[in-house]
């Protein structure tokens, strides 16, 4: 079988110890449970620039410019093969900026702010889970990126550090 690639982005903003997310609705691949505040696939154009993506499913969505946001970091890139396709997830987190209204409505769904306690309880996609369970033992702490491979039990996450 030969293997398609289905590259996506997925941004989470905080804001102080609360987080925003989206109840996704009738999507294409995820529908019917709680993800990022903003995110999507990838236009041909931001094939290797996934900041790119995300501020612009952040203005899509959200309605949000990169100036209403602060510390936009890509914090998990995870890897995972299902039906068919090797799907690439490009997590980034970024802070809402202080004079920004967290009064936020998407064009996808339902969004909400959730306290960091709260948010193990929810209905999540796949690596999505294991993003939110890693950043909230370790990586709320760090800023280090971390690379998630599924293997069908869990996402195992290493550090993935820069060096030359």
């Amino acid at each position: 079988m030969e293997e398609k690639l289905r590259n996506m982005t997925s941004l989470y903003i905080t804001k102080g110890d609360q987080m925003l997310l989206l109840f996704r609705q009738h999507g294409s691949v995820v529908s019917d449970t709680w993800v990022g505040s903003a995110g999507g696939h990838f236009e041909e154009n931001e094939l290797n620039d996934p900041k790119a993506c995300v501020l612009r499913e952040l203005k899509e969505e959200l309605g949000i410019s990169e100036n209403g946001i602060r510390n936009l970091l890509l914090r998990y890139v995870t890897l995972r093969r299902v039906k068919g396709e090797i799907r690439q997830n490009y997590y980034f987190f970024a802070e809402l900026n202080n004079e920004a209204s967290d009064h936020i409505v998407s064009t996808e769904g339902i969004s909400r702010w959730f306290t960091r306690s709260e948010l193990s309880a929810l209905e999540m996609p796949y690596t999505a889970k294991y993003v939110i369970e890693h950043y909230l033992k370790i990586g709320q702490r760090t800023k280090d990126m971390y690379v998630g491979v599924a293997d069908g039990t869990r996402v195992n996450f290493t550090k993935l550090p820069e060096y030359e």
